[in-house]
């Protein structure tokens, strides 16, 4: 197997920088640039040169002999000065050696998967540590990386394994006298284990707490959408004038309030009928946003939004307006008033909506392997041929190993570790 190097630290220039060699050369780098390998799992001062001897820095080397490392092999670190060129150099001595070659994007995760120090459901949470931009993001990502989803999908699937046992159990000894049927709690442990299946099933989605909860700007022309949608992302977005009509096409900045992540969609003015192609086009395409989106403002006239909008009077300001009667919010992104409120109403909103911190949050790949065990559950329970009934939970037991890795296609991993900066 090839050895394998790359920054694992933060973009330079920095103070200090980490090159990472995981491999069976790990060993052979340390003794070729720093000139001794140190004692394990301790920093050590070095001068470091190439293979022509030529000096590339002062820094500290370390030496973590496998398998107990972050990816299951012998792996060795250089803590560098941050600037740009000592790296190259460094990555450039490294390239040098025999059987050393740069890493790909996540391969070093891949490894660890690979030597068993982490499984899929991990490496994918650890992805989204790598991601997280908002406070909920990184607890829900780092639960995920800490093994939570893989503690619950072994507690199921140790319970299945005792039903399974329990059933081949009657079908191998069915024509013993001392061997009577299913034991009596059988029915009501499979029912227990598939309810909570679909509780995890009912919980938020993962791509919420991802790409933010989704809030689209609704109303007909001159609305003050893009105004106000301009005040929530707190940015000259949109592009806002008298005349109607002026947005045409969908527009969406993510955002974070309060630690929560969201995605603030502004569009065109919703009306009847248009003479304008494109702007018929983007009132199809705001349409399509509004069936989408996860809370809809509704800027137009009261009443008359979408089904669960929240009523916003959103010009307050102007004495000239059709003010509504009993709108959620009365707001005025010109003078600011009362948008401070709307802002906190929408994070409390979105908090309750989005995945819990300690809350196991699936992603779409887990939710489908998930519901694939649920439904062969459920197949098993409305069976009574023995048979059938081991092969529900077979089937289930498969899907359990394919969520945490223990049966996966090359797609999937590739998909996964591809997410993976290089020194990941």
């Amino acid at each position: 197997m090839d050895t394998i190097f790359a920054q694992s630290s933060g973009s330079p220039p920095a103070g200090i920088a980490i090159v990472r060699v995981s491999g069976p050369a790990a060993s052979a780098a340390l003794e070729a640039l720093a000139g001794a390998v140190p004692p394990p799992r301790r920093a050590r001062r070095a001068w470091l040169r190439d293979g022509e001897r030529n000096l590339l820095d002062d820094g500290l080397v370390l030496w973590f002999p496998g398998p107990n490392t972050a990816t299951g092999e012998d792996l060795a670190e250089f803590h560098l000065h941050g600037g740009r060129a000592v790296i190259a150099a460094v990555e450039r001595a490294l390239g040098a050696l025999d059987g050393l070659r740069c890493a790909e994007p996540g391969e070093f995760t891949r490894r660890a998967f690979a030597n068993g120090r982490m499984d899929l459901a991990e490496a994918e949470g650890l992805a989204d540590l790598l991601a997280a931009e908002t406070e909920l993001q990184r607890q829900s990502a780092i639960e995920m990386a800490g093994g939570s989803l893989s503690r619950q999908v072994e507690g199921w699937r140790e319970r299945l394994l005792i039903l399974s046992a329990q059933l081949e159990a009657v079908l191998d000894f069915e024509d013993e006298d001392d061997v009577g049927g299913l034991p009596g709690a059988f029915a009501s442990d499979l029912e227990a284990l598939r309810d909570e299946l679909g509780r995890a099933l009912d919980a938020p989605a993962a791509e919420m707490l991802r790409e933010g909860f989704r809030v689209a700007l609704a109303g007909p022309p001159n609305a003050g959408k893009s105004t106000l949608f301009n005040a929530l992302v707190e940015s000259e977005a949109a592009i806002t004038a008298p005349q109607a009509g002026t947005t045409r096409d969908v527009l969406v900045r993510p955002v974070a309030l309060g630690g929560v992540p969201f995605s603030f969609v502004d569009m065109a003015g919703l009306r009847d009928e248009t003479g304008d192609v494109v702007e018929a086009i983007g009132i199809e395409r705001a349409q399509a946003e509004i069936a989408r989106a996860d809370l809809v403002l509704w800027l137009g006239p009261e009443g008359a939004g979408p089904e669960n909008a929240w009523e916003i009077d959103a010009q307050c300001d102007r004495r000239e307006r059709s003010a509504k009667q009993a709108p959620r919010h009365r707001v005025s992104a010109i003078t600011g008033e009362n948008l401070s409120e709307l802002k906190r109403a929408l994070v409390e909103h979105a908090r309750r909506a989005m995945p819990r911190p300690g809350e196991t949050a699936l992603n779409r790949r887990q939710r489908d392997l998930l519901a694939e065990a649920l439904a062969a559950l459920t197949d098993a329970a409305r069976n009574t041929n023995l048979l059938l009934v081991g092969e529900g939970l077979r089937q289930a037991r498969q899907a359990f190993d394919r969520l945490v890795g223990r049966a996966s296609t090359e797609d999937v991993l590739d998909a996964l570790f591809g997410r993976f900066c290089i020194g990941k």
